[in-house]
């Protein structure tokens, strides 16, 4: 069975990594013993990615032990504001205030193209330091009514068109169907 690290300790995450990519051991940044906090500081999804892989490539390293590291970074991208809040997502109007990233940007699109993407980058480092990435995106449209579950980001406002629901709305499984992450995995599961 092939394994990777998957730098990240959300458990949502791991979980949709793990339903996905059955045939793989799938191990946390827990289950390594890293504990630093990796800042993420690129311009680009595809920045932040790598910025993670590539420390976590350099801390196996230090422990004399060869891996295959995958990490990603994802967020919410509205076509009115070129692509904002982006890799700002999850910090849009504040540390983690998800009701507070919500507010500031249904007030930015006010009068302005609703149209939007979740879109997610996943990166793939081995030992020798190559690596490769892996985009997927989910459309969509930013409504005004919160619908459904409001406990997670821009869910409860981002109308899925593949499902004419929101995320808060959609049942786990029917997010993680068509989500840019499942689509991004999809593609890395190719190369596994």
């Amino acid at each position: 069975m092939k394994r990777i690290i998957l730098a990240s300790n959300n458990q949502h995450k791991i979980k949709e990594f793990k339903e996905i990519l059955q045939d793989v051991e799938i191990k946390s940044l827990d289950d390594i013993g890293f504990t630093e906090e990796i800042e993420e500081d690129g311009n680009t999804f595809e920045e932040n990615a790598l910025i993670k892989t590539h420390a976590i490539q350099k801390y196996l390293k230090e422990q004399g032990k060869e891996e295959i590291v995958v990490a990603d970074d994802s967020g919410l991208c509205c076509n009115a504001l070129d692509g904002a809040p982006g890799i700002h997502s999850a910090r849009y109007a504040g540390d983690h205030n998800y009701q507070a990233n919500r507010d500031k940007l249904r007030k930015e699109l006010k009068g302005k193209d609703r149209s939007a993407y979740f879109n997610c980058c996943i990166a793939i480092e081995y030992p020798d330091g190559t690596h490769k990435t892996f985009e997927g995106r989910t459309e969509g449209e930013i409504i005004d009514e919160e619908r459904g579950d409001t406990s997670f980001g821009f869910d409860s406002i981002f109308l899925s068109k593949d499902l004419n629901k929101t995320f808060g709305e959609a049942t786990a499984e029917e997010k993680n169907g068509v989500s840019h992450r499942r689509r991004a995995i999809e593609k890395l599961k190719e190369v596994l």
